[in-house]
């Protein structure tokens, strides 16, 4: 696994916290480097099925997740894309945010 995949899941488990209540499930595809799932067991690195897929290079998911890049203004400006429940993509969003 890489070294972007594992410091993306710590961050993502820091920002969903420890009370993981989360009901549906996120992929998470970064560019030439791997997959992320979010879902109720947790943040973890695989390509499983998921109800909304969001697709971006490292530079870009690097920004959403330490807040420099506003996922919205990627997702407008063609360096997100979102693949299937878009009101799963807003709900992560908000926790991202």
């Amino acid at each position: 696994m890489s070294d972007v995949i594992d410091d993306a899941i710590e961050a993502l488990t820091q920002k969903m916290g420890s009370d993981n209540d989360w009901d549906g499930s996120v992929k998470f595809v970064i560019k030439d480097v791997g997959s992320i799932i979010i879902d109720g067991d947790g943040v973890r690195a695989g390509d499983d099925d998921a109800e909304c897929t969001l697709t971006a290079d490292a530079e870009t998911f690097q920004g959403i997740l330490d807040g420099s890049t506003n996922p919205t203004a990627a997702f407008m400006t063609g360096k997100l894309s979102v693949d299937g429940d878009m009101s799963m993509a807003m709900r992560l969003g908000a926790v991202l945010g």
